[in-house]
């Protein structure tokens, strides 16, 4: 099988060489019967684990009665959606889109828009200043606004009107900020980085310094939000208000891409029909299976698995800091382990966890990043801290 999905696909990706075939909850089975630990949970997608009940139920439900309408209609589950997201967000308005990138993207425009007819800069000079090793997606407007170099190469000309600045360094950002610029956009914790957590208070200064200029602070919250981190949001696990915060990723429960830009109307109302849209933006299929994850999310339940089986998880890492591990970072079951080159990449470490039933995925040479999904239990983080530890020591220099 994997023969013929290399033949017909292009080079974009360098997956583990396995084939999964099913899955149910935190574990995931290939074509052979062999089970492994899922820690990677699909980017996130997969937050509320494999083939879960209430979610399925949901997506049944709806696929029975209509899928798609267009938002030239309105549909049953959309109001209802909108309206527990922006609950949970503390916000006034909900604009649903299908993936993290293009949330960004949508985000970016309602920014450059509100600078152009609310703050008033000049046509064409509007400015979004974000952070270097950030990751909003690889569309062409998001690349643009990054510093990698493989998401980066030979895809220019580049979009304008952005300009970087380290990320956890508050005076490159004050110096950045001029009239032109419409808003700050960063990731509260940066994930394809290495999970790399700013400085205590770094958030905090950053939403002052926003304020006082009076600039956007935009939080892409798609890898950070709903419960990974052990918040609903981040950036309010800081005690910060953004003004836009994008979502997606397990806001689909790893049934159906969904994802969703929130705010206030005093930015959001400078939309208006025709300015932006989606075909399956908001779709009823789409609706039905948020809003249940947001009903999810209400309870608090996931967010406190996640907090305290992440305190488990990171204990455990922690433990391994000077042998095969250099430093541990991150929240909640979000943690980004730096592995010490004595004892290899990251990526050979990850082969070596599949070889031992536990699928992790490397982000940077020598970044390990651990994400398993909120229904894994404290004993499944007990076998991934043993088979993470046993194959360390089986390379220990």
């Amino acid at each position: 099988m994997i023969d013929r999905e290399l033949a017909h696909s292009p080079k974009n990706y360098a997956p583990l060489p396995l084939v999964i075939d099913r899955g149910e909850g935190a574990w995931v089975w290939d074509v052979d019967g062999n089970r492994y630990l899922d820690c990677m949970a699909a980017y996130s997608a997969a937050n509320f684990g494999h083939a879960n009940e209430r979610f399925l139920a949901a997506a049944k439900a709806q696929l029975e009665r209509v899928t798609i309408t267009s938002r030239a209609l309105h549909a049953t589950p959309l109001g209802p959606f909108l309206e527990a997201l922006a609950s949970l967000a503390g916000k006034e308005l909900v604009l649903p889109m299908n993936t993290g990138a293009e949330a960004n993207e949508t985000a970016v425009k309602i920014a450059r828009k509100w600078g152009y007819t609310v703050k008033g800069v000049a046509e064409g000079r509007a400015k979004v200043v974000a952070m270097r090793k950030n990751f909003h997606g690889r569309t062409t407007t998001m690349i643009s606004m990054s510093d990698d170099p493989l998401a980066r190469e030979n895809y220019g000309p580049y979009t304008p009107g952005f300009e970087l600045v380290d990320f956890g360094d508050v005076d490159q950002l004050r110096a950045a900020i001029d009239d032109d610029t419409v808003a700050v956009m960063l990731e509260p914790i940066q994930g394809e980085a290495g999970i790399i957590v700013p400085p205590d208070g770094y958030l905090q200064k950053v939403r002052e310094l926003t304020r006082e200029r009076n600039v956007l602070l935009v939080c892409d919250e798609v890898q950070t939000g709903l419960g990974r981190t052990g918040a609903t949001f981040r950036h309010q696990a800081e005690g910060i208000e953004a003004d836009l915060i994008t979502v997606g990723k397990s806001l689909g429960a790893g049934i159906v891409p969904v994802s969703a830009v929130i705010g206030d109307s005093d930015v959001m109302g400078v939309l208006a029909p025709g300015t932006h849209g989606s075909t399956f933006g908001g779709n009823p299929m789409a609706a039905a299976i948020a809003l249940a994850v947001c009903q999810e999310l209400a309870t608090g339940e996931p967010q406190e698995r996640s907090r305290t089986l992440g305190e488990r998880l990171h204990a455990g890492l922690a433990r391994r800091v000077g042998s095969g591990v250099s430093e541990v970072r991150g929240m909640g079951l979000w943690a980004g382990v730096d592995i010490d080159p004595a004892y290899g990449s990251a990526k050979d470490i990850c082969l070596g966890l599949l070889a031992r039933g536990v699928l992790a995925k490397d982000t940077q040479a020598r970044t390990i990043r651990f994400a398993p999904p909120f229904v894994v239990g404290a004993d499944e983080i007990d076998l991934l801290l043993r088979e993470f530890g046993a194959v360390l020591d089986a390379r220990r220099p």
